[in-house]
């Protein structure tokens, strides 16, 4: 899991509990998320890498690409 690429479907932040789909085994697969640094909020849309996978369903992630 870490290193895939994935889009933010609810939106990513401290406090927050946000979901990311991922495309994996074939398919594509909804994970809850985090933001990696605890402080950054990622808003629905963002193209985010995962850094971090806690099976069996969680994952911290980061912003792919600087805007």
């Amino acid at each position: 899991m870490i290193g895939l690429m994935g889009r933010v479907t609810g939106t990513v932040g401290p406090g927050l509990v946000g979901e990311v789909i991922v495309r994996v085994r074939g398919g594509a697969e909804h994970f809850l998320a985090y933001p990696a640094s605890g402080k950054d909020r990622i808003e629905t849309g963002t193209v985010v890498m995962i850094v971090e996978h806690l099976p069996p369903r969680t994952v911290y992630v980061t912003a792919a690409y600087d805007v």
